[in-house]
């Protein structure tokens, strides 16, 4: 890749351990996220799918805030969910954050995630107009 694709790395342990950054800004303004669970410095958050989904969301936020960005660039989300009955809950939290800016969404239901204790993980790209100026990335 060109040094013009910028990326965000949170430093934790995974992304060294299996090669990824959390956030990768390309050239052309799409900013990728990888997916976010509810984990933060290395801890579950408790709580159900609604805090959950909540968590996830603003780990994702925090690596677009790192370019620069929030909320209102985002332009795409997806949520993968372990159970069906959880699909209100992850609804609202996403409603709540995103209700105004209405990216496009997918929301899937999965057999399980990395940890048998989160029931959602979510991504988010967002886009910035190519030349606009962003913040610093890690």
């Amino acid at each position: 890749m060109t040094d013009s694709v910028r990326h965000v790395v949170t430093g934790v342990p995974w992304e060294e351990e299996f090669g990824y950054s959390r956030a990768v800004e390309l050239p052309n303004g799409l900013v990728l996220v990888s997916g976010c669970t509810s984990v933060v410095d290395g801890q579950i958050v408790d709580g159900g799918p609604y805090e959950q989904a909540v968590n996830a969301f603003n780990v994702a936020l925090g690596a677009l805030a790192q370019l620069g960005l929030g909320a209102a660039d985002v332009v795409r989300t997806r949520m993968y969910l372990t159970h069906a009955r959880d699909v209100d809950e992850v609804g609202r939290a996403h409603q709540e954050l995103f209700g105004a800016v209405r990216p496009a969404a997918s929301m899937l239901i999965v057999n399980g995630l990395v940890d048998s204790r989160l029931v959602v993980e979510v991504e988010v790209e967002a886009y910035r107009t190519p030349g606009a100026a962003g913040g610093p990335a890690s």
